[in-house]
């Protein structure tokens, strides 16, 4: 095998788990290239960019990329790729333009519209909201769950309000999402040589929730350990044998979502399912955990491959865009 130089790039900077959770990845990444034979280090890359000219000067073979967010803001993190592209520099997982198509989830909600998939209702502060209408009140860029927990699912007559009070306390736009309660679903797709594969597809268990306890994964059940439904909420999988047609229908959905979007190299699709067994395509994640402990890398188990060959699939997609086919 011919060593490559991969270095693994980061934004993650701030004293909150998801960002720690990132930096944490990093190191697990670069030590799986270096396992299987690459030299590898971990850079972290600030809101002004220097870090990737300098880089550039290295002359890397590719450039893990596991840029999330620059200064604490998801909607930056675009920037990094934009610059990698300028800088000529290949780079893993999607293209910043793929990026910005699914950052945005509002943006994304166009997109699902155009293309005909099916995406819950949804309202921003500037419209009329039925008062009646259950709603769950989003983070318009951040993902990882920001900003969302229990008193996420409000009545129509509380949206406004509520998206207001969230956006002076975490920044950025929040919007009005109609709330499916229901089963959820996080599906993983990776690109192989023979095309984009869904991986066993993850099912949220929610059967052991205290009473009371809305049905989501909120930014404390998926960051805080001493949060009571922490260890409340496990991945469960099998869904392809115990519901077939769930499955199927859920797999062909997200290979939609992948074509929409036009991604590479691995993405996660995020489903809720409601009570006569529709499907809801909630958001595509274009830059996934890649975490060892993550749902990514838990599916990709459920599958067959180990961590190191998870890394190596990503790595292979990004050197061979070529290998992924319609």
């Amino acid at each position: 095998m011919q060593q490559l130089y991969i270095p693994v790039v980061h934004g993650a900077a701030l004293e909150r788990p998801d960002e720690a959770d990132t930096i944490a990845t990093a190191h697990s990444v670069s030590a799986s290239l270096r396992r299987t034979g690459h030299l590898s280090d971990i850079i972290w890359v600030s809101p002004d960019l220097g870090a990737l000219d300098a880089l550039a000067r290295r002359r890397p073979a590719l450039v893990f990329n596991l840029v999330e967010a620059l200064g604490g803001e998801a909607a930056e993190a675009l920037r990094a790729m934009e610059r990698l592209e300028q800088l000529g520099l290949t780079y893993t997982g999607a293209t910043a333009s793929a990026f910005q198509a699914s950052n945005s989830k509002l943006d994304s909600k166009v997109r699902f519209a155009n293309e005909g998939l099916p995406t819950p209702a949804y309202w921003t502060a500037a419209d009329e909201i039925p008062p009646d209408a259950t709603l769950i009140i989003k983070s318009v860029e951040e993902h990882g769950s920001l900003g969302m927990d229990q008193g996420s699912i409000v009545k129509g007559t509380e949206a406004k309000r509520e998206m207001a009070c969230r956006a002076a306390e975490f920044g950025g736009r929040f919007f009005a999402e109609a709330y499916v309660d229901g089963r959820e679903f996080n599906v993983s797709v990776l690109q192989t040589a023979s095309g984009p594969v869904v991986l066993p597809i993850a099912e949220i268990d929610f059967s052991a929730l205290p009473a009371g306890h809305p049905a989501i994964v909120d930014f404390a059940t998926k960051w805080d350990p001493d949060a009571p439904a922490y260890d409340l909420t496990p991945r469960v999988f099998g869904l392809e044998e115990r519901e077939p047609v769930l499955a199927a229908e859920i797999s062909r959905l997200s290979l939609s979502c992948w074509h929409a979007f036009a991604m590479s190299g691995y993405t996660r699709v995020d489903f809720r399912v409601d009570a006569t067994g529709r499907p809801w395509v909630l958001e595509v994640n274009a830059n996934p955990c890649l975490a060892p402990d993550a749902g990514f890398a838990a599916a990709a188990a459920q599958a067959g491959y180990a961590y190191d060959d998870l890394v190596a699939a990503i790595v292979s997609a990004a050197i061979e865009p070529a290998s992924q086919v319609a």
